[in-house]
């Protein structure tokens, strides 16, 4: 972290010295004032840039670990899960052969009687 010269409240606790022909005092605390406005905002600016800098760098993390874990998944497809999708096919095609297959023949049977 930064180390800074002056706080807030060394800036507002300041005082000069006077000499016969000084400054006015009046317009140096009027501009020191405007200086701790500035001071207090650009540290609230910093604490809230690292706190959106840390949630973004989390969020970062998070993402590359998604992401690995999703090309990992790529790479390595599962084999057997297009053995399984062809044995589904199969079976289901057999299930239909055996169901509509016994319509078919019933429907083939009256078909021949009709011609006779």
């Amino acid at each position: 972290m930064a180390k800074f010269n002056y706080e807030a409240k060394e800036i507002l606790q300041k005082e000069f010295k006077t000499k016969m022909r000084g400054y006015d005092p009046v317009e140096v605390d009027e501009f020191l004032d405007g200086v701790i406005k500035d001071y207090e905002t650009y540290n609230r600016e910093i604490l809230a840039l690292r706190e959106e800098n840390q949630r973004l760098i989390a969020k970062v993390d998070q993402l590359t670990k998604s992401q690995a874990t999703l090309s990992r998944i790529k790479q390595d497809p599962p084999k057997a899960a297009a053995v399984t999708n062809f044995d589904i096919l199969k079976r289901l095609s057999n299930l239909e052969k055996t169901v509509f297959g016994s319509k078919l023949d019933e429907e083939d049977d009256l078909d021949q009687t009709k011609q006779f």
